[in-house]
């Protein structure tokens, strides 16, 4: 069940009432704001759920990025966790802020991973991956006790599939898998090409795990559950972008407030 509410009762939950909370109360802006400043502003919003001792997994994009940037503020400030982060990128943007970091081996349960997401429907069920993470990002989440989703109003939708869903593949037998993803796509109601994810070079976009990505050109996901079913069952197919359950709330910042979605 889903429920919408605003202010945050603390962190150990979402609070009862449904108005929502200005942007004022969080950065000092009162024109309409930029898509920067309202990612910044959810990022704000969930460092109210991190408490002395976490642990935390650190996804990665834009998004994320102002949230590690405030962790850090805080780490600086004398808050104790450690973190797991879901990226090369974020390894290194986490490190050179004095962020103590662990690994899954080291820490295997989390108890909170804050991300962004390229989609968000209204029952929690997302799209992520658009940054290239997005395996070690379901990693991460599934050992995560609680996951926390922040986003700006544009990536709130009321069906998925505009943004392209990435599919993370392995190299090796790559024709014969974008071939049985297509066919998984028809059989799952979806039409649309799926493509070979390129690098600003022109080659071939490798993830941080060394495997390759298709982008999968939907514009509309009839039936979310069926399709991230039909892809995983597809051999060469290391993960994809459907993350369904994962998210227990998302905390979504329009020009007029800052609210929570939260599943019970």
């Amino acid at each position: 069940m889903v429920q919408e509410s605003s202010p945050f009762s603390g962190a150990k939950g979402l609070g009862k009432g449904r108005r929502r909370v200005p942007l004022a109360a969080v950065l000092p802006y009162t024109a309409v704001m930029d898509v920067e400043a309202l990612k910044r502003a959810a990022s704000a919003r969930a460092l109210d759920f991190v408490l002395p001792g976490m642990r935390l997994g650190l996804g990665t994009g834009s998004t994320a990025r102002h949230f590690v940037d405030l962790l850090g503020e805080r780490v600086a400030a004398g808050l104790d966790i450690i973190a797991v982060p879901t990226s090369e990128a974020t390894r290194i943007q986490a490190k050179g802020l004095g962020i103590k970091l662990t690994t899954l081996e080291e820490t295997p349960a989390l108890d909170l991973t804050v991300d962004g997401a390229d989609e968000v429907s209204p029952d929690l069920t997302l799209i992520k991956g658009g940054g290239g993470a997005l395996l070690r990002e379901k990693i991460v989440a599934t050992a995560s006790a609680r996951m926390i989703v922040i986003v700006d109003e544009s990536k709130y939708v009321p069906v998925l599939g505009h943004f392209p869903l990435p599919i993370e593949i392995a190299p090796f037998g790559a024709a014969a898998t974008h071939r049985a993803v297509d066919a998984a796509i028809a059989a799952a109601g979806c039409s649309g090409p799926a493509s070979l994810r390129q690098a600003k070079d022109e080659q071939t976009f490798v993830t941080d795990g060394g495997h390759w990505i298709l982008d999968a050109h939907l514009r509309v996901i009839p039936d979310p559950r069926e399709l991230a079913t039909r892809l995983s069952a597809v051999p060469g197919v290391m993960e994809h972008g459907l993350f369904i359950g994962n998210a227990q709330t998302v905390i979504l910042a329009a020009a007029d407030g800052v609210r929570l979605i939260g599943r019970r």
